[in-house]
């Protein structure tokens, strides 16, 4: 029986969306930014909204990765390795950043329209975060075997990701404003930069000595 993705890039691709899903971003500060000024029931809404925009973007994934796939299977060694590389980047990122000064969370993301649908607000965040753009033109092309159909492996992905996102969206939201103090924290913002952009590095190293 031939499994839908290869076991070993889907174990890379778990621990990769372990880090990505656990880093703050725009989906996570919106979620707590939601469960601050909102309430629990919001912030819940607004994760529901933003993982259906990310079904979305998989779904268009799925009708454009499946033709690439097909019809240029070199071309995705040449992602991969700018996948990784942009992994990388994001592990040096972490680094950089567990040093530097933390930046109020307000500032992270705009206001949360008062009169518009929490689950709408999740949606449109999830549907123009430039994060989620990154993930899908350069994060996971890498993971995609290009001897296999396209469309299982998506839906594996897909599975995942959502998955991830749902718990992780959702922890933020709910414990919203204590993780906004403890990141604000030098000593916990620092430690936990570090361990993210290591996991990075590590992940970016497993995907460029998958391609040799």
């Amino acid at each position: 029986m031939t499994l839908p993705v290869d076991p070993h890039l889907f174990w890379v691709f778990v621990g990769v969306m372990t880090v990505l899903a656990v880093t703050p971003g725009p989906a996570n500060l919106f979620s707590v930014a939601t469960g601050m000024e909102r309430g629990r029931r919001a912030a819940l809404i607004a994760v529901l909204g933003m993982n259906a925009a990310t079904l979305v973007w998989f779904a268009a994934a799925a009708l454009g990765l499946g033709a690439l796939v097909a019809a240029f299977p070199d071309v995705f060694r040449i992602i991969a390795i700018g996948g990784a590389l942009y992994v990388a980047w994001l592990g040096v990122s972490a680094l950089r950043g567990a040093f530097r000064p933390p930046s109020p969370p307000a500032a992270t993301e705009g206001r949360i329209h008062p009169r518009r649908p929490a689950f709408v607000d999740g949606f449109l965040v999830q549907l123009a975060n430039p994060k989620i753009v990154l993930f899908f033109s350069a994060v996971l092309p890498p993971f995609m075997d290009a001897a296999r159909p396209a469309a299982p492996q998506l839906a594996v992905f897909a599975c995942v990701v959502v998955g991830m996102d749902l718990i992780t969206m959702s922890a933020y939201g709910l414990g919203g404003a204590a993780l906004a103090r403890r990141m604000n924290e030098p000593r916990f913002r620092r430690a936990f930069g570090v361990f993210v952009g290591g996991l990075l590095l590590a992940a970016a190293a497993l995907i460029i000595s998958r391609l040799e």
